[in-house]
């Protein structure tokens, strides 16, 4: 399966000054909904990572357990 990048779209999009103000509003919405969508995501598969792959990123088991505790809202 394919996965398809929006965050360079958005951020192209959300630059726009032409669009109207609902537009805007949906598309910030958009925005902040992938984000939430992608640290959900990347906070879910941390958790199985081996020790060397943790390694490789600099965590050790506990960073990565305190990390994926964090809520998908939270920076």
């Amino acid at each position: 399966m394919t996965q398809v990048q929006h965050a360079p779209l958005l951020a192209y999009l959300a630059a726009q000054d032409t669009l109207p103000p609902m537009s805007t509003v949906a598309l910030r919405a958009a925005v902040v909904l992938s984000k939430w969508s992608t640290r959900h995501r990347t906070r879910k598969h941390l958790v199985n990572l081996d020790p060397h792959l943790l390694k490789d990123v600099g965590l050790d088991r506990h960073a990565a357990l305190t990390e994926a505790r964090r809520k998908f809202w939270q920076g």
